[in-house]
């Protein structure tokens, strides 16, 4: 149980700095083991950046931006000689499920990869998932007793994978990863959008509960304007969220808000990824992978023009700030006032924002090289 705790309790990236100033580092990372990219890294208020940076196949951009009290999206990029894996997990209910993604998943893939000589397909991914998924599930059983709370935390996971000359993308909830494409030899840039969202609010989804819950007509509920899973979580698939998946958490002590009046005879939520192979190609120039605090502000096709009409440095950074200009007007204030309010007040006008921008090196792809030094990167805003 303690190894749990600690496990638990470690931190995705030490703290940004212990007087909270505005500053900016270079060098190894603290716990990681890997290096930057050559990136740079700055913070400015509420929002954290790298604005360029080097991984396997080319170039990255990443930036944070904090609404909640605590921080709930965690982000990560790992890349060497096994390829790259970029993760975003958009945490709800509290950012323990979130962290336990960011310090298991990416270290389970790689384990179970080494079972296969490196080799990855659609099933080492998905085992990957299922193994963090029971990971977690062993923590909230040991923690049942002192935190039940923990059975009602859970995570939206989004993974990208290159392998070789090929992007797998994994998902889990309601993050997007959307790739530019350039068409022809117009210098127009095409926006194709490579994950499944998992969200009530799209009717497939609706469908799809509705079809694997014929007896439950209770099983998506309108509440507010918004369809929820039973009127309660709005994605049907996660880790953690253990309330909804078995029964023996959805019971006294955890809130009444998370209770079923009735029996749980089957997980109302799943853990099992929707996962696609892309073979990557010349045309293919960059992904957006981004929660859907981003999504929420701003279409799939403005983003991409977003990126392609800019440097790459400071991508990441200028898709956050676009999004949060986007949300200062929908509220009919100025951008400069929006900046001035602190987290969690902050929550009542965005969400978290995580964006993590790959440039892609065809000549680096095509010839199967892999940049140096290896690259580990995790989102460093403090817990």
């Amino acid at each position: 149980m303690l190894r749990g705790l600690m496990n638990l309790f470690s931190l995705c990236w030490k703290p940004f700095g212990p007087d909270g100033e505005n500053h900016e580092t270079n060098g190894v990372l603290g716990g990681g083991g890997g290096t930057t990219g050559g990136s740079r890294e700055g913070k400015d208020g509420l929002l954290w950046f790298r604005d360029i940076g080097k991984y396997g196949s080319g170039e990255f951009s990443m930036a944070v931006v904090q609404a909640n009290q605590v921080l709930e999206d965690q982000s990560q990029i790992e890349s060497g000689q096994f390829g790259t894996f970029v993760g975003i997990y958009d945490g709800h209910g509290g950012p323990e499920a979130a962290r336990y993604v960011c310090d298991h998943l990416f270290s389970n893939f790689r384990a179970i990869t080494a079972e296969s000589h490196g080799v990855v397909t659609a099933e080492t991914i998905q085992r990957a998932f299922r193994q963090t998924e029971e990971g977690f599930t062993t923590l909230v059983s040991e923690l049942w007793g002192s935190r039940p709370s923990m059975a009602t935390v859970g995570t939206c996971c989004l993974v990208g994978v290159i392998y070789q000359q090929t992007l797998f993308i994994a998902s889990l909830g309601d993050s997007r990863v959307v790739l530019g494409k350039k068409v022809g030899n117009t210098g127009g840039m095409a926006a194709m959008q490579l994950s499944t969202e998992h969200n009530a609010n799209i009717e497939a989804i609706r469908h799809e509960l509705k079809e694997l819950h014929p007896n439950d007509p209770q099983i998506v509920v309108l509440k507010h304007g918004v369809w929820r899973v039973k009127g309660i979580i709005q994605v049907s698939r996660s880790i953690g969220d253990l309330y909804m998946k078995h029964a023996q958490y959805n019971r006294e002590p955890i809130n009444a808000k998370f209770r079923l009046p009735e029996p749980m005879n089957m997980p109302l939520l799943s853990a099992n990824p929707t996962i696609i192979s892309h073979p990557l190609h010349p045309s293919d120039s960059f992904l957006i992978f981004a929660s859907d605090g981003l999504w929420e502000h701003l279409s799939n096709e403005k983003a991409v023009d977003i990126v392609h009409s800019h440097p790459r440095a400071g991508s990441a950074k200028r898709l956050v700030k676009a999004a949060l200009q986007e949300a200062a007007r929908k509220r009919e204030m100025r951008y400069s006032d929006l900046r001035k309010i602190d987290k969690k007040v902050r929550r009542h006008f965005h969400d978290d924002i995580t964006v993590i921008v790959l440039f892609f090196n065809h000549d680096l792809i095509s010839r199967g090289a892999v940049q140096d030094p290896p690259v580990s990167i995790r989102s460093a805003l403090e817990h």
